[in-house]
């Protein structure tokens, strides 16, 4: 087990109607706030007029960005940071999923910076601090409403690349379940693929003796795996969806990488896969993984033996290791393929003719994945496994 450090400063207020607190949990920061969202889906809920009014009692000036998209655009975040600028804005609400989340962040660290706000995702500069963030989670996936993480795409040359810092980690966070009963069968499954995308990231490991974090691991993973049909069948079931919010938190606060290096490789092939296409972030992870899964899983067979049986209840075949650990890649597939998300790329309607740049794209700063170092041939023939 690796030495860590684990903090996360992140306040959870977690239940039913727990956004009526959010004005006096932004007045805290100050007195003037961006509250910053995606489209008309918080109005048309009601979810709008009832943060406004608990902002607009305890005295908070309001001023307000719409319009993230899925794949937040580094040019709305440009916008967001000069008018955070020009009103001396003290908190960024973020009403959304990981999208707004992931956007603002961006904003709160370009306010506090002199350059362009991209050098922060091209590595050309570090984030130093940022404005205070707070947030009113809708779509559970992303993780992002406690984490110091940030993913946002540039036009110009849709590249899709993250930052961090702990100063990006949200200060609060209000998580109520009965928020998310409107969101699309789509967007769910979506969000279900994501966290488990991010659990699997910090599973496969190559770090030895992290026992208790490998259990920490599948019991999120069997919870997701759980409720994710429940949820999806029954939207206004609250148990289920109280479980899937709540794993989509854990899975990416940084709880379950503790003593552990995680990959990421498959979410860095993503990246550049929704950069080009905007295909949704959980449905192409649905696709990269797998094919992921097939082409490392002879790295440490062991490793996906025991996540096939421990996670899929598949019996481990002694005498043949293999056969259980394909069994298991198998069955992530299969699942994946049951909550409606696309395993292939053929299925999302995308062919190979950006194989070479994408691959390109994705190495260009150095080898992608802790688990297996993935150069830019690996790559490609990742996203061959996948069509």
């Amino acid at each position: 087990m690796q030495d860590f450090v684990f903090h996360n400063s992140t306040k959870l207020l977690f239940g039913k109607d727990k956004e009526q607190l959010v004005g006096q949990e932004s007045v805290v920061y100050g007195k003037k706030l961006l509250l910053h969202y995606g489209g008309g889906s918080i109005k048309s809920s009601g979810l709008y007029d009832r943060v406004v009014q608990s902002l607009l009692e305890e005295g908070i000036e309001l001023f307000e960005l719409g319009g993230v998209k899925p794949n937040p655009r580094v040019s709305l975040v440009r916008e967001g940071i000069e008018l955070c600028k020009d009103k001396n804005i003290d908190l960024i609400l973020a009403v959304g999923g990981g999208s707004v989340i992931d956007s603002a962040k961006a904003i709160a660290a370009g306010a506090k910076y002199d350059g362009d706000v991209w050098d922060f995702y091209d590595g050309n500069a570090e984030v130093m601090d940022s404005l205070p963030i707070g947030v009113v989670l809708t779509i559970p996936a992303a993780g992002s409403e406690s984490s110091e993480g940030s993913v946002i795409t540039n036009e110009d040359g849709w590249f899709k690349r993250a930052t961090g810092h702990t100063s990006l980690r949200p200060r609060f966070a209000i998580l109520n379940p009965v928020l998310t009963y409107t969101l699309p069968t789509y967007q769910t499954a979506c969000g279900i693929t994501d966290m488990i995308a991010h659990i699997l990231e910090r599973y496969f490991t190559n770090e030895k003796n992290v026992e208790l974090t490998d259990r920490l691991c599948e019991a999120a993973l069997k919870t997701i795996i759980n409720n994710a049909h429940t949820a999806l069948e029954n939207p206004t079931n609250y148990d289920a969806r109280a479980e899937i919010m709540w794993s989509g938190t854990i899975a990416h606060n940084d709880l379950l990488g503790t003593g552990r290096i995680g990959d990421w490789g498959s979410h860095d092939i993503e990246h550049e896969l929704s950069g080009i296409y905007d295909i949704a972030h959980g449905a192409g992870l649905a696709i990269v993984f797998p094919a992921w899964m097939r082409y490392v899983y002879k790295h440490d067979v062991n490793r996906f033996v025991q996540f096939a049986n421990r996670v899929w209840d598949v019996e481990i075949d002694l005498n043949n290791l293999e056969k259980t650990a394909l069994a298991g890649i198998k069955k992530t597939e299969q699942f994946f393929n049951s909550i409606g998300m696309p395993v292939t790329l053929k299925e999302a309607n995308i062919g190979q003719e950006h194989f070479e740049q994408m691959a390109k794209k994705g190495t260009e700063r150095g080898p992608l994945g802790n688990f297996v170092k993935l150069y830019k041939d690996d790559v490609v023939q990742i996203l061959n496994l996948a069509k």
